[in-house]
């Protein structure tokens, strides 16, 4: 069974425990998407905090991909530019799959869904996203359409002595 795409659920306190098991999930398995492992869901809670900060300015929008069992499986949020010269596009920040479902086509159908709802906004003309270097991110939002249009070296650090590329990440709607 396919997964069904929420865009601006309610957060309420069983999802919001139900996304930062998600979260943690997906970073213990490797996952870059703020943090590295091991984590706990206490770890990932002021991350979380911040989006729904921004959820609670106006600036935010999460899009949640359910699972069969109604369970989120998939996590991206959309953010809006504040900056009056950049209000024509977008931030997709912490794309995230659960690890029981990669390999699945989910990535794919999380990155179409979230591309649907960002030209759904009025006068939004792109989406941007960086990607931590060194794990072949940059493949994948290649095949969603994306393209590379900068790399900052070792802006990344994961370890000591283990830097990564920040690796900017463009789809523009033409």
């Amino acid at each position: 069974m396919g997964m069904r795409y929420v865009l601006g659920p309610e957060i309420t306190p069983a999802l919001e425990e139900a996304l930062l098991r998600l979260w943690a999930d997906v970073t213990n398995a490797g996952g870059a998407v703020g943090l590295v492992p091991p984590v706990t869901t206490e770890d990932v809670r002021g991350l979380l905090a911040a989006h729904l900060r921004g959820m609670a300015q106006g600036t935010t929008t999460p899009l949640v991909g359910f699972d069969e069992n109604d369970r989120p499986a998939a996590l991206a949020f959309l953010v809006l530019n504040t900056h009056d010269l950049m209000r024509h596009w977008l931030w997709l920040y912490r794309v995230m799959v659960h690890p029981s479902r990669q390999g699945r086509g989910t990535g794919r159908e999380l990155m179409k869904a979230a591309e649907t709802a960002a030209r759904s906004i009025d006068g939004i003309r792109g989406i941007r996203l960086t990607a931590r270097g060194g794990m072949g991110l940059e493949r994948f939002y290649e095949s969603c359409g994306y393209k590379e249009v900068g790399r900052v070296p070792d802006a990344i650090r994961v370890a000591d002595g283990d830097l990564r590329d920040d690796v900017i990440m463009w789809l523009p709607f033409s």
